[in-house]
């Protein structure tokens, strides 16, 4: 039994899936103006996880994550300027949408990147807000037929005095009220509540029945989330930052559209502060995971600092920190080769595992639970070999490629995360090339449900 947090009803709850066997999920994407953070990426290293919880159970999972490339204002709410035209200033680009595009498609393929780095799998869906722009029409045009909109002299808002359930998400609304004071009114609104669906630009953007310009950035997820999940999903993840505003606006005018309920489990991830500051692109703590490489640290050395909290505490980075996280992943990287192979994963502690992880995910206790299993003389070498593999398979962290990383070159590495992107996007012939280039140099790669698998040739 799967046992999460839902932040709807602030509890621990059964998860009851809509489909026997089968999970739907979203989980907010990059707003890609520039490069994700290692706050932002938390986020995604939380959704992978939970993601393999499932799969590890043998559910069908399908899971969505968008690329907003377009409608995310500054404020995130109504305020200041487009972040992906900010971006287009930032680098000296016009004021077209191939440009926007442009920068887009660049910080995008980087976010893949990172989370390639990061051992995420790939969603089944990653679908761009610009490419939606229809599906954000429509939406629209169904809550105006509803009488769930008004126009100003900037756009078209949702009428939040017209949904009784506002702000359940936050407990009634009060984290509602707090966030949305802090933020000008515009005096065109009926209630500080309401929010953009539709912005006017006359001299960049898409054309709408209200005018030119572009949609809001709530409106982007609920478009995307319900044309590739259907009106009701089991799952939408976010960090909290998401919870007051942008996920209680997707939750309004989804469920005013279709009358039905939009998500059945809210689950959110907690920050990353560097000091006691949130990590944000605004401010001097901005990290990359670059950072973290150019320090000399492996990528999934992070993941294992992570893996080390629960998901939703908030917790602070620091280099001595991921110092020890990358001692410790070494440690068990070096174990794991120490055995013999051959042996049976252990009933007792797989039973154990699964207690664990199905109790909210509970992954700082399963990482406990992998070192307690090294230590216990009582279980055959080779079965805490094949263990920890199983593991592995919802911790992400690689071991049995870990333990021979020095075996492959950096080169044949990237290759393999090239193709990996090649296949992404379909580009069959840039696979094969890739392909043959692996081999070489003396290598082979497999495909697997896993992910690619790369070998020596023999």
């Amino acid at each position: 039994m799967i046992r999460l947090y839902n932040t709807l009803t602030r509890q621990k709850e059964e998860f009851k899936p809509l489909k026997e066997g089968s999970l739907s999920m979203y989980n907010c994407g990059p707003t890609v103006y520039n490069y994700a953070h290692i706050g932002n990426l938390r986020a995604y290293i939380f959704a992978d996880t939970l993601r393999r919880v499932f799969e590890y159970q043998g559910y069908k999972t399908t899971q969505v994550i968008n690329i907003t490339d377009v409608g995310h204002l500054a404020s995130d709410q109504d305020e200041g300027e487009d972040k992906m035209t900010k971006a287009l200033k930032r680098e000296g680009k016009p004021m077209t949408l191939e440009a926007m595009a442009e920068v887009a498609d660049f910080y995008t393929e980087k976010f893949i990147e990172d989370l390639a780095s990061l051992n995420i799998n790939l969603p089944h869906q990653m679908p761009k807000a610009s490419e939606h722009v229809k599906e954000d029409i429509d939406l629209i045009t169904s809550l105006e037929s509803k009488g769930f909109t008004y126009k100003t002299s900037d756009g078209i808002y949702f009428d939040t005095s017209k949904s009784e359930k506002y702000g359940e998400l936050t407990g009634g609304g009060q984290s509602q009220d707090d966030t949305q004071s802090r933020v000008a009114t515009n005096p065109e609104k009926k209630n500080p509540k309401d929010f953009a669906l539709w912005k006017f630009n006359n001299t960049l953007g898409w054309d709408a029945p209200w005018g030119k310009g572009f949609p809001g950035w709530h409106i982007e997820c609920s478009a995307m989330s319900m044309k590739y999940l259907g009106e009701s999903m089991d799952i939408h993840t976010g960090g909290i930052d998401h919870i007051p505003v942008h996920h209680t606006n997707e939750i309004a005018q989804s469920e005013a559209s279709t009358g039905k309920k939009f998500v059945n489990y809210w689950l959110h991830s907690g920050f990353v502060n560097v000091g006691e500051e949130k990590m944000a692109k605004s401010e001097d703590n901005f990290l990359r995971l670059q950072s973290i490489v150019d320090k000399g640290f492996p990528p999934l050395a992070y993941r294992y600092w992570l893996l080390t909290a629960h998901y939703r505490k908030t917790i602070n980075f620091s280099w001595e920190a991921l110092e020890g996280a990358s001692k410790a992943l070494d440690k068990l990287y070096n174990q794991w080769q120490e055995y013999n192979s051959g042996g049976s994963v252990n009933k007792k502690y797989k039973e154990r595992f699964l207690d664990i992880i199905n109790d909210d995910l509970n992954t700082p206790e399963a990482i406990a639970l992998a070192w307690e299993l090294i230590k216990d003389a009582d279980v055959p070498p080779e079965d805490k070999k094949a263990t920890l593999l199983d593991f592995d398979k919802v911790l992400g962290l690689k071991i049995e490629d870990g333990a021979i990383k020095e075996e492959i070159p950096d080169d044949v590495i990237k290759l393999v995360e090239d193709r990996e992107q090649a296949r992404i996007i379909h580009n069959w012939s840039r696979s094969d090339e890739i392909r043959e280039k692996i081999n070489a140099l003396g290598y082979e790669i497999k495909d697997t449900n896993d992910g690619p698998k790369i070998s020596k040739r023999k």
